[in-house]
């Protein structure tokens, strides 16, 4: 069979078969009385042996080892083959995803490309301070790459690069949000705590649909953030959870003052109160006990008063003048003719 039939039947250029015969990879056994190549049946078999192993990405020179060298063993040369596989299927699935982050951004001009790649790549980086300020320094005018801004939140550990995201995605008003909600369903804790942070820094209603969800969260982290947030926001189903705060000692003191807040924007300073009255009366554990009174004196009105001025005659020393000390602080507030006086009288002394 001459070579340009060769080429028909077996899909191989005639350049490509030249090159094969060159190398010594596949030889035509013969010549024509013309000087031309002739390819006897095994000839066509030993082509079809290397088109074989080329498709498992054997390079040239590997292919010929493996035909014409009997001690040539396939399991490393294969086993390196999977490894290089893996590696230029990550780098495509890579190259994929920023291509489709830039087209979920929907650039308008070639700039706005080279910005978004720029800011891809620099998310990228080992660096915290070059993706912070890749972030920050992002044009509020071009398009941002939502999904992965969403990504890197949901995975970034440094406090400030985080704090940038959470910025950036709030500031482009809820785009990335249901991402974000995604990330209150992940079985990685910290995943649903940066997660719940990042929802917190977004104002809209269906925002606080997520954050309400994350009050049930299985951590008490998470279910703090959530509690922060929405009591900040007049929200009254974060008290239970806020209450808790002030109990266990989880970022109580930010909790109490969410709770003094909630008092001014809904009817809710008694029942506050009362549940903290309630846990006083049957918690024996002193730290816990000064913590719920340290927290009544966010609290405004009466019911608060009363608590704290029946807490000055506790049995605990510290809690009792703690509540006295509240008191004093109070009234002084309340009275500024006394303030100016004690003022006066501080000069004096002096």
């Amino acid at each position: 069979m001459l070579i340009g039939e060769v080429s028909r039947r077996c899909g191989v250029s005639t350049r490509m078969l030249r090159h094969y015969d060159r190398l010594g990879l596949v030889e035509p056994t013969g010549r024509t009385s013309g000087g031309y190549r002739e390819y006897s049946a095994d000839d066509i078999r030993r082509l079809f042996h290397v088109e074989s192993l080329r498709t498992l990405g054997l390079s040239l020179n590997e292919a010929k080892r493996a035909l014409d060298e009997p001690d040539f063993a396939p399991a490393d040369l294969v086993g390196d083959l999977i490894r290089h596989t893996r590696q230029r299927i990550a780098a495509e699935e890579e190259l994929l995803g920023r291509l489709e982050s830039v087209d979920a951004a929907s650039p308008a001009e070639w700039d706005d490309v080279l910005n978004l790649v720029t800011l891809l790549r620099a998310l990228e980086s080992e660096s915290a301070a070059r993706r912070q300020q890749a972030i920050l320094s992002a044009n509020g005018k071009a398009s941002l790459p939502v999904e992965a801004l969403v990504e890197a939140a949901l995975s970034e550990d440094d406090l400030n690069v985080a704090g940038a995201l959470q910025w950036s995605l709030a500031r482009i008003a809820g785009r990335g949000l249901a991402d974000l909600a995604n990330g209150l369903d992940a079985e990685e804790v910290d995943v649903r705590r940066r997660a719940t942070t990042a929802i917190a820094a977004i104002h809209t209603d269906e925002a606080v649909a997520h954050l309400r969800r994350a009050l049930d969260d299985s951590d008490a982290t998470v279910r703090g953030y959530a509690a922060l947030a929405l009591g900040s926001r007049g929200n009254s189903e974060a008290i239970p959870v806020l209450l808790q705060m002030v109990v266990t000692g989880r970022l109580d003191v930010e909790a109490a003052e969410v709770l003094g807040l909630l008092t001014t924007l809904s009817p809710s300073a008694d029942d506050i109160v009362g549940a903290m009255q309630d846990t006083l009366d049957t918690v024996d554990d002193a730290p816990t006990r000064l913590r719920i009174t340290q927290a009544l004196a966010e609290i405004p009105g009466t019911a608060a008063r009363r608590a704290l001025t029946l807490l000055t005659h506790d049995g605990d020393r510290t809690i009792a003048s703690t509540a006295a000390a509240i008191i004093s602080a109070q009234d002084r507030e309340l009275d500024p003719e006394r303030i100016a006086r004690d003022q006066t009288a501080g000069h004096q002394q002096r």
